[in-house]
C-alpha cells in the first residue's frame, strides 16, 4: 500500500503550500483545546510508556490511526492538519493517536521507523503499516475509506454527504493537479496559465503556478550546496534567493521570507529591486490572509521605508 500511495515530499511542499491554511486551522483548534495539546477527543498524544494502554488496548474496542511524526516540520504539520480533520469527521468510528518520534526516537526505533510520516493502523490488538510520507487529502481519504473496508469496519458518514453534489471541477485545474502527478512541470504551468487567464482572481490557480515555479527552480539544486553558498555570500543576491526557494520547497516559510527581507534592508539599487520581487513571487505561494505573508509584508515595508 505504501508504493500506490506515496508522494514525493518535495512536491508536496511546494504545490500545497495552500494547505497551511488548513494547518494553521489546526493549530488554533489544538491551543484552544488547552494545555493537553489534543484537538479533540478523537486525537490523542502518545508516548512509549503510554503507547500500549491508548493504542494496543484501544484497538481492541475502536480501530486507531498511529501518526509517527515529527510535529515541528512545517510540511508535516500540513499533513497533521488534514489528519486531524479526518478524525473529527469519523466522529468515533476512529481514533487519531499520534506520536512525536523526535521526542521519542526509543519508540521511533520500534516502530522500525523509515519516513516522515508514517502511518499505522492498530485494530484488534495488531499493529500494521499503512504508507509513508504526507498524502494530499483526497488520496489520504482513499486509503483509509479502502483499509477500513477491508476490515469491515463501518464508517460514519462524511459531512454533508446527503447534500446535492459539489459543482465538476474545472477542467483546467484537474490538468494541472493531473500534470503535477506526473512531474509534467510545463503541462501544470501551462494550466494554471490558462485557468489565470480566464479567472484571474483565482487564488488556488496562483497558489499552484507559483508553487510549480518553486519546483521549477530548485528541482536540479542541491539544497545543503545552495545553503552553505549563502551562508558564505550574504550579499549575494542569486544565492540568497536560491536558499529562499529552497527553505519555501521545505516548508521552512518563515526562515524563506525573513532571509529576504534581511537582504532587501543591506542591498542597494537592482539587487534590492531584485529581493523585493523575488519576496513578492514567494508571497504567490500562499493564501494572502497566511499570518506568515501578512507578517513578512509589514517587515518588507520596514525594510523599503
Amino acid at each position: 500500500m505504501a508504493a500506490e500511495f506515496s508522494r514525493p515530499g518535495s512536491l508536496y511542499g511546494a504545490v500545497d503550500l495552500g494547505a497551511r491554511k488548513q494547518a494553521l486551522e489546526a493549530q488554533a483548534r489544538r491551543e484552544a483545546a488547552g494545555p493537553s495539546g489534543a484537538a479533540s477527543a478523537d486525537v490523542i498524544e502518545v508516548t512509549s510508556a503510554t503507547f500500549n494502554a491508548e493504542v494496543v488496548e484501544r484497538s481492541l474496542s475502536v480501530p486507531v490511526i498511529v501518526e509517527a511524526t515529527v510535529t515541528r516540520a512545517e510540511q508535516v504539520r500540513q499533513f497533521s492538519g488534514v489528519m486531524e480533520k479526518l478524525a473529527a469527521e469519523a466522529a468515533g468510528s476512529w481514533v487519531l493517536a499520534r506520536v512525536d518520534v523526535e521526542a521519542d526516537p526509543q519508540l521511533a526505533q520500534a516502530l522500525r521507523m523509515r519516513a516522515v510520516p508514517t502511518v499505522y493502523l492498530a485494530f484488534q490488538g495488531q499493529l500494521m503499516p499503512l504508507f509513508e510520507g504526507p498524502l494530499p487529502e483526497s488520496q489520504l481519504r482513499q486509503a483509509l475509506a479502502q483499509v477500513f473496508e477491508q476490515l469491515g469496519v463501518e464508517l460514519a458518514d462524511a459531512p454533508g454527504e446527503d447534500q446535492p453534489d459539489e459543482p465538476p471541477v474545472d477542467p483546467e485545474l484537474l490538468a494541472a493537479e493531473q500534470a503535477v502527478e506526473k512531474g509534467d512541470l510545463d503541462a501544470a504551468a501551462a494550466a494554471f496559465e490558462r485557468l489565470l487567464a480566464r479567472s484571474p482572481s483565482d487564488e488556488g490557480a496562483k497558489i499552484g503556478l507559483a508553487g510549480v515555479g518553486l519546483l521549477r527552480r530548485t528541482q536540479d539544486l542541491d539544497p545543503a550546496d545552495v545553503l552553505r553558498r549563502a551562508a558564505e555570500s550574504q550579499d549575494d543576491v542569486d544565492a540568497q534567493t536560491q536558499a529562499a526557494d529552497v527553505e519555501m520547497v521545505s516548508g521552512q516559510v518563515d526562515e524563506a521570507f525573513d532571509r529576504l527581507v534581511a537582504l532587501v534592508r543591506r542591498a542597494r539599487g537592482a539587487d534590492r529591486d531584485k529581493a523585493r520581487v523575488h519576496l513578492l513571487g514567494l508571497f504567490d505561494a500562499l493564501p494572502a490572509d497566511d499570518p506568515s505573508v501578512s507578517r513578512a509584508r509589514r517587515a518588507l515595508a520596514s525594510a523599503l521605508f
